[in-house]
């Protein structure tokens, strides 16, 4: 892999090595290794989790591949990923489209929790992956919940948290994987629904639930910008590190003091509109110019069609819209801007569900 350049300000210019490695290396313990009480099902644990829309991170500079954190916020969506884990006696097996980022995440807990069996793992996710819906995040923490509830729930749902955050890797393409970047709002928003606040460190900050009867579609722009591997990492370790030297402070009083409290009164138009000064700002600038300014001029546009929250998932291209306006209405909005929704849902704030079969 490239070592990579990284300029957060004029002397601050330093390498990243961007190496891969095969799953079950590298694993990182976070200090929760230790023997543990284990009780084996004999059922097969499924689990059902809700995507997450990612609006934004709070500050670029606090995370890195290996380094997980730099808060930010997001929601759950109606749009979701399965898993089932069955523990078997000998080897894991996966069935699933994306098998290293499984077998990794296996290997890490099962030594973290000393369980020298394997898995028989089948899983789904909603099929849109490297647009800004979370494929990744939803499938982690859908198959730590499954894994741990099938050896008898040894670790903590924050334990999990920072599990996946510290192993948090995405394929390479020739069957190895690296270090990918991690908030935390992923994991966050599909374990409790509603929108999740996060800080640094994957700590949760604030959750609430919102939106209850509103609709949310989104909107997939066609962009020539890949959202993953080398050009997300360029994109997020250099200018976007730049911006939020400058904006984090912003950035972080908008959210604590504007967007939380609009959040607390389920005042979607309030929030949509802070959501919009966060797009101008710091690494969602970034984010959003990557693709070009035209998904600024569409998202004003929509603004302007009165649609009340709009804004760029991750690093996109996906825009999400959350809206009383019917299906109707926003699809004829969308048409007339030379769009398409490509997915119609709904605000989840259930969160995750498990159950044995």
């Amino acid at each position: 892999m490239a070592i990579m350049k990284i300029r957060g300000g004029d002397l601050d210019l330093v390498e990243y090595e961007f190496n891969s490695f095969n799953p079950g290396e590298d694993l990182r313990f976070v200090g929760l290794q230790k023997p543990y009480q284990l009780t084996i099902t004999n059922r097969t644990v499924r689990v059902l989790a809700p995507a997450r829309i990612h609006l934004t991170v709070l500050d670029m500079n606090r995370f890195a591949p290996d380094h997980p954190g730099g808060g930010g916020m997001g929601f759950a969506i109606s749009l979701y990923c399965t898993v089932e884990v069955t523990p078997t006696a000998g080897e894991t097996t996966i069935d699933y489209n994306r098998p290293a980022i499984i077998k990794h995440f296996c290997a890490v807990f099962s030594k973290t929790v000393g369980y020298t069996g394997g898995f028989m793992v089948t899983a789904r996710d909603h099929e849109h992956q490297h647009v800004g819906l979370g494929s990744t995040s939803c499938i982690l923490i859908s198959l730590a919940k499954a894994i741990n509830h099938a050896v008898g729930d040894p670790l903590t749902d924050d334990d999990l948290r920072q599990l996946i955050g510290h192993n948090y890797v995405e394929e390479t393409g020739d069957g190895k994987i690296a270090f990918g970047f991690e908030t935390g709002v992923g994991p966050a928003a599909s374990l409790y629904g509603g929108m999740a606040v996060m800080g640094d460190m994957l700590t949760i900050v604030h959750h609430h639930p919102f939106g209850e009867g509103k609709n949310v579609f989104i909107v997939i722009p066609s962009s020539s910008i890949s959202s993953a591997g080398q050009q997300e990492f360029e994109l997020l370790m250099n200018r976007a590190r730049t911006l939020d030297y400058r904006d984090r402070e912003q950035k972080a009083y908008c959210i604590l003091m504007d967007f939380i409290p609009a959040l607390g009164r389920d005042d979607l138009v309030r929030m949509g509109n802070i959501m919009w000064e966060i797009e101008f700002r710091g690494s969602k600038r970034a984010e959003v110019e990557h693709h070009s300014f035209e998904l600024y001029h569409y998202m004003h546009l929509l603004r302007k069609e009165g649609l009340e929250f709009v804004g760029m998932s991750s690093v996109g291209p996906s825009i999400a819209i959350i809206t009383g306006k019917s299906e109707d209405e926003v699809r004829d909005i969308v048409n007339r801007l030379g769009l398409s929704v490509a997915i119609t849902t709904t605000v989840e704030n259930t969160g995750l569900v498990m159950e044995s079969v």
